[in-house]
């Protein structure tokens, strides 16, 4: 019983790790990512539909991403989507493709990146130790139904937070490697 609660604890944390790097592939550098473009719907036939879905998304530089929908129809309800994202990009469309030109970051640009990375791997890290919070509140259920002894109790907590202590180091890491990309010129 006390091993499936920190294995179910694991695979929580392990899953926000995941969400963390997808937020921070979102986060753009100044080099194009396709990524950047993930979570972008564009309406199709009434319907919101991902962008992966409508076209291929290729890095055509390192500067730029090229879009190639697979209707040429499609062009300008995907140039009015990305226009209305939070991307900040300026689509240009040309030859029945549209290519993402993005700008080079500047300094303050950089630092306001930093932040959000920040802000992200915050809440990674307060999602984690609300899952160590789930599975110690389960685990002293588990002894206070007396499915296992005190000290088996006492060994599953402190297993719980060292699996959390690697799970804030893994955060902080990634973000370590997040912001020297961000930084990086």
């Amino acid at each position: 019983m006390l091993n499936e609660i920190r294995d179910d604890a694991a695979e929580r944390m392990h899953k926000t790790i995941e969400s963390l790097n997808q937020a921070f592939a979102k986060i753009r550098t100044g080099r194009a990512n396709p990524k950047l473009l993930d979570g972008l719907t564009v309406e199709y036939f009434g319907v919101d539909t991902p962008l992966i879905q409508l076209a291929s998304v290729n890095v055509e530089d390192a500067r730029t991403l090229l879009i190639s929908p697979w209707e040429k129809k499609l062009l300008p309800q995907i140039e009015k989507a990305i226009l209305k994202s939070d991307i900040g990009i300026t689509p240009n469309v040309s030859n029945g493709v549209i290519r993402l030109p993005l700008p080079p970051l500047t300094e303050q640009n950089r630092k306001d990146l930093v932040k959000q990375a920040r802000q992200e791997a915050e809440q990674a890290r307060v999602a984690v130790r609300n899952i160590r919070r789930d599975a110690m509140a389960d685990v002293k259920e588990v002894v206070k139904e007396k499915e296992a002894s005190e000290d088996e109790g006492r060994r599953a907590e402190e297993g719980l937070q060292a699996l959390t202590d690697k799970f804030v180091a893994d955060v902080d890491k990634v973000l370590a490697t997040k912001e020297q990309d961000l930084m990086a010129i």
